[in-house]
């Protein structure tokens, strides 16, 4: 997952090289001869890191709109915290400021992405950004027996 922006910057010059790579692989592949399917097997690697890296880009780029995907039962928690702040445009050293901690514990939680974040700590992390999160409970239909 991309948190900041010099890492969006970096995985977009990735996906540049990434391309280019692919491209100058296949013409020496070609050169040396193989068949068509077996300059596939060989770039395939390459192929799904470029489509790993291009994924991450996509949804840093839907975070920084405010596109969140749906919680489930606070699975996701983390990545929910992480792009509502990306979505407000703040740094983790802005994050780290209003929530009272080192900038460095901000990186470090964001890296795990709050694996273990506590409720009330999610919600003074809420709170310090300003935002309302609201859930509605489903609860599953119970049969009665006669």
């Amino acid at each position: 997952m991309i948190r900041t922006e010099n890492e969006y910057r970096s995985s977009l010059e990735r996906i540049e090289q990434i391309e280019q790579l692919l491209k100058d692989q296949e013409k020496k592949l070609a050169a040396e001869g193989l068949r068509a399917e077996q300059i596939k097997r060989a770039l395939d690697p390459s192929r799904v890191l470029h489509e790993q890296v291009k994924e991450e880009v996509e949804s840093y780029q839907r975070l920084k709109k405010g596109r969140f995907e749906e919680l489930r039962n606070l699975h996701g928690v983390g990545q929910m915290l992480i792009g509502v702040r990306i979505a407000l445009g703040l740094s983790q050293r802005e994050l780290a400021e209003k929530i009272g901690v080192h900038e460095s514990q901000v990186s470090r939680d964001e890296r795990n992405e709050y694996f273990g974040v506590t409720v009330e700590r999610a919600a003074r992390i809420l709170d310090a950004l300003g935002v309302e999160m609201t859930t509605r409970v489903k609860m599953p239909s119970l049969a009665k027996s006669a």
